[in-house]
């Protein structure tokens, strides 16, 4: 699992013209939860780039005042206009203390399907998977090899060493559907196959 280093500032004040202040300076608001009590901090905002914007899941290791405490992002606020990050919730990690990530899908190899002019129709791009932080999968690989026209790979077929998926097993993450093209081509072939017939 990737990890990056972010160092940020306990906040002594927490309210709304304290956040506007951080935010004007270029610092994100933060809260950092899941140990024994919340610490509100900030941390710039150019920091947080390589953490936000990426579908990898990724571990931070988080200074806070010289204090080093190791934790995930779980959740982050965006400005509905403008895109910017306007608040960041950390979720404190324990080894022995499981928890629950997005874990983003690997499409891997080639399908059949696809090389016979079926459409790839990709339903999910993550898993959501329970797991201790150092069991945890930098990326679920689903193989493509066997996916044929009319074919799909469920979550069910998904088997993870020591982690578990949560989502509804009969939930599809690829299939390989009839495309178009394919459809009119085996009606041509259909067509052609009665003519000679008579």
């Amino acid at each position: 699992m990737k990890s990056i280093a972010i160092s940020g500032s306990v906040r002594q004040s927490v309210g709304k013209r304290g956040s506007k202040e951080l935010r004007y300076e270029g610092n994100i608001p933060a809260v950092l939860y899941g140990g024994k009590e919340q610490t509100h901090f900030s941390v710039p905002a150019a920091d947080l780039k390589p953490v936000l914007y990426t579908p990898d899941v990724v571990f931070v290791e988080l200074d806070l005042n010289g204090k080093k405490t190791k934790a995930i992002v779980q959740d982050a606020q965006f400005h509905p206009l403008t895109d910017v990050v306007t608040h960041v919730d950390f979720l404190e990690l324990f080894d022995d203390k499981e928890v629950s990530v997005n874990i983003p899908i690997q499409l891997t190899g080639t399908s059949p399907g696809v090389k016979m002019g079926g459409k790839l129709v990709q339903k999910l791009r993550a898993l959501r998977v329970k797991a201790l932080p150092n069991n945890l999968p930098q990326e679920i690989e689903v193989p493509m090899e066997s996916l044929e026209v009319g074919k799909s790979v469920r979550v069910r077929q998904i088997a993870l060493e020591n982690a578990k998926v949560l989502n509804n097993s009969d939930d599809t993450i690829v299939s390989v559907i009839m495309s178009r093209a394919l459809r009119q081509a085996e009606q041509e072939a259909a067509k052609a196959a009665k003519g000679g017939k008579k």
